[in-house]
């Protein structure tokens, strides 16, 4: 029992390592806006603070809700003596240790003859390879693997999808029992689905496609069907708890189904695979990937039991089926195709099989391995904490004017967004569009309760301003990439909000 505990200790400091590495990499290259800086990317930290502060909630949310995400971003920064960017870099390595817990769980339990600690750790390096090979600040990228690291591209969906795979491996491996096992998988599906609907695109259809095809072949095919109507039950709660929240719920996804313009979607993806290829990183990246998936499909012929043939279909099964369906329903975003980047690496922890070797050498590498791991580990804290501390002189400038204003002021979605994060009273800045209408999107509506803005922040992504009164500023503040127009005691009346 001792060495099994030693073992799992040991998988987590090297995750935890191998986490440190992934993060300071992928947040020291331009893949950095989107951990710290954009407009989308912020709607978690946002959210959780505005729920940590116990002011009445009226938030207008996309069709994600950002349950976990939410409650990890707020039980952290509620604990840790830390500013927004140090809470969303540590956020970011506990999403990285989040994927090795479900990695280790698909792998299933420890035998003679098996390695599972070795491979779980191993999909999770591959994964954070995949990430670093992530390198442009674009949000529409293909560049998935890094989007783990935010709190806002769907990473507990990510984590979830991974845990229904190992929740299943594990009930099918079993001889009898696993009760507890199926109500992991119907509370995982019903929360994530409540979470974001695309966990039914992710999991719940590709896993029910598989399982149903086990059917056929299985001796044990009831046990079989109560994985599906577990999944199809907790999936099915999930949309029905969503019912109750309708009026956060400012756009449902409905519109981006478009299936008429599957061969734009088809052009769009299409561009963006050629612009990853046009990339060092990014062509290895790919090739990674198509690497895994022929392992995942070899795996597929060659598994020796039910469980291992599972994970190793739904290794490439599932990122195939994404794709087709992102394309049929005429979808126009990168992240939407995140399967292709966690799915592969499935098969690396499908049959983990242990290496037969000399007396000896199994410690020799695993003493190597630790140690690079713990130097890379090491060597990493420096640049996460100097990463999370960088100066952001134009930030502080507009933050500190605000915040000395005691007035209000408002700004356009990608410029307002990042002030609005890092002032201390987030009310003050009001989420506008250019014609000064209220913009209900990712905020709380709340703010829109005033009689209008005295001052206006902007920067070069601020559509022209059409004010619905003339107006002149009384000053101009620069502030490096921003500018404040103040408008002292003239208050800029707001149009009706809008999503």
């Amino acid at each position: 029992m001792r060495r099994v505990w030693v073992r799992e200790l040991a998988g987590w400091s090297g995750a935890l390592a191998v986490a440190m590495v992934t993060v300071a990499q992928v947040a020291s290259s331009a893949r950095s806006e989107l951990l710290f800086r954009d407009g989308d990317s912020l709607i978690v930290g946002m959210f959780a603070r505005s729920v940590l502060s116990g002011a009445p909630l009226d938030w207008a949310m996309s069709s994600v809700l950002f349950v976990p995400e939410a409650a990890v971003f707020a039980g952290l920064d509620a604990v840790l003596p830390l500013d927004v960017n140090g809470v969303l870099i540590v956020n970011a390595v506990i999403n990285m240790l989040a994927l090795y817990g479900a990695l280790r769980l698909v792998v299933g339990r420890r035998r003679d003859d098996t390695a599972p600690v070795t491979w779980a750790l191993l999909g999770l390096a591959v994964f954070g390879v995949l990430a670093m090979t992530d390198v442009s600040g674009s949000r529409d990228a293909l560049e998935l693997a890094s989007l783990l690291i935010t709190t806002t591209y769907y990473s507990a969906t990510v984590v979830a999808a991974v845990l229904c795979v190992g929740f299943v491996r594990r009930v099918i491996d079993r001889d009898e029992g696993g009760a507890a096992l199926l109500i992991a998988l119907g509370v995982t599906a019903a929360v994530s689905t409540l979470s974001n609907p695309l966990f039914a695109v992710w999991a719940t259809i590709p896993i029910t496609v598989l399982l149903a095809a086990m059917i056929i072949r299985s001796p044990r095919r009831i046990r079989v069907a109560m994985l599906i109507v577990v999944l199809v039950i907790g999936t099915a709660l999930g949309f029905l708890g969503r019912i109750p929240l309708r009026a956060w719920i400012a756009n449902t996804g409905a519109g981006y189904i478009q299936p008429e313009r599957w061969v734009e979607s088809l052009g769009y993806y299409g561009g963006l695979l050629a612009d990853r290829l046009a990339t060092p990183t990014g062509a290895i990246g790919t090739l990674i990937v198509i690497a895994l998936v022929v392992l995942a499909i070899l795996r597929t012929v060659r598994g020796e039991d039910p469980g291992s043939r599972f994970v190793a279909t739904a290794a490439w099964v599932m990122p195939v089926l994404v794709v087709i369906g992102a394309i049929g329903l005429g979808t126009h975003a990168a992240r939407y195709l995140q399967p292709l980047a966690f799915a592969p690496v499935l098969a690396l922890v499908a049959a983990p099989r242990s290496w037969r070797m000399p007396v000896g050498v199994p410690s020799l590498l695993a003493g190597a391995a630790a140690v690079l791991l713990a130097v890379g580990g090491a060597l990493s804290v420096p640049r996460i904490v100097d990463l999370s501390a960088a100066p952001d002189p134009d930030l502080t400038c507009v933050t500190d004017w605000v915040d000395s204003s005691a007035r209000i002021g408002g700004g356009q979605f990608w410029t307002v967004r990042l002030p609005k994060l890092h002032v201390e009273d987030p009310a003050r800045l009001v989420q506008v569009d250019h014609e000064l209408n209220g913009y209900a999107w990712l905020v709380d509506r709340g703010d829109f309760d005033v009689d209008g803005v005295s001052f206006l922040v902007e920067d070069a992504q601020t559509v022209a301003w059409q004010l619905p009164t003339p107006a002149i500023p009384d000053e101009v503040i620069e502030c490096g990439r921003y500018r404040i127009l103040d408008f002292g005691d003239t208050v800029l009346p707001l149009g009706p909000p809008h999503s």
